[in-house]
């Protein structure tokens, strides 16, 4: 056996060892402080199915849904606090926490659909966040998130992203190339166009989805005004990926600072968390009352039959 070859076996074939042994499920003995330990990865394949959440609310497709997103989850834990006990406060549980109890705000007063991306402690690849809410054709994403300062107490305040426009035009041509538009988006019928064309239809679709995603922002800050604290500037856009959906209006809700002593006390309360649900029901009510008396409007009035 050549040396090369010898060095090949020598670094690879551990490797694959542990590999093959993970993969079928085997725990691997380590010598540190007497356990066993084995490494696994969750990785999402090409092409893998996204199991859809189940949509609760009125059994009628007529209602608009709303798709809730709990940032983070399993062992992401998103951003880190430490409450006055020393203990840690996790993003992913404040997130999911303001999720269910916005889920339940909305459907106690009826009226809207809602689905969950995660209703519990579990992972999510970031792609699958948005393709959540565009599969299921929902009308609004709101993806809830919480921030770090850092080592920094006196930081704190919600604020709102939709996605820059940069971004967006960056994120139409890559999703037209993948789908080679996929049928339709926002009624734009764009299967069987050329690459140009197709970029230049779903650019138009994403610029439907964010001036409504804008508009949905402003009713947060409005609705919020007294009732939650906002940091300078609130209303911000951002390429980031989980609003790339081209066809649903998405927006980020940073509910506040996990590192900030006043914002931990509202975010992990079910008083303070009441607060940040009832701004944000309010505000989807409104933003889906708005939706449809403009969809009245709109629609063609029937003439009267006569002589």
């Amino acid at each position: 056996m050549s040396f090369r070859a010898l060095l090949l076996v020598v670094l690879i074939g551990p490797g694959l060892l542990l590999g093959a042994a993970a993969a079928a499920g085997w725990v691997i003995p380590v010598p540190y402080w007497g356990r066993d330990y084995v490494l696994r990865f969750a990785l999402a394949g090409a092409g893998e199915e996204i199991a859809l959440p189940s949509i609760d609310g009125p059994d009628d497709p007529a209602r608009p849904l709303v798709v809730i997103d709990a940032g983070h989850g399993g062992r992401d834990p998103g951003a880190i606090g430490t409450d006055q006990r020393g203990r840690k406060v996790n993003e992913k549980d404040i997130t999911l926490a303001l999720a269910l109890a916005l889920r339940d705000e909305l459907l106690r007063t009826g009226g809207i659909r809602v689905a969950l991306t995660r209703a519990d402690d579990r992972i999510l690849p970031l792609g699958h966040r948005s393709e959540i809410a565009r599969l299921l054709e929902a009308d609004l994403f709101l993806s809830i998130h919480a921030d770090s300062a850092g080592d920094r107490d006196d930081v704190s305040g919600a604020s709102i992203y939709t996605l820059s426009n940069e971004a967006s035009s960056e994120a139409a041509a890559r999703f037209a190339a993948r789908e080679n538009a996929a049928d339709r988006l926002n009624g734009l019928t764009i299967e069987g166009q050329s690459a140009a064309v197709s970029t230049i239809l779903v650019e138009l679709s994403q610029r439907r989805t964010q001036e409504d995603a804008i508009a949905f922002a402003g009713l947060v800050l409005r609705e919020g005004d007294t009732r939650i604290g906002f940091v300078p500037q609130p209303q911000r856009a951002a390429a980031l990926a989980v609003l790339r959906a081209p066809d649903v209006p998405s927006v980020l809700f940073e509910s506040g600072f996990v590192t900030s002593g006043a914002d931990r006390a509202r975010l992990t309360t079910a008083a303070g968390q009441a607060q940040y649900v009832q701004v944000l029901a309010r505000a989807i009510r409104i933003h889906f009352a708005r939706r449809l008396a403009a969809a009245s409007l709109s629609a063609p009035v029937p003439r009267r039959g006569g002589g």
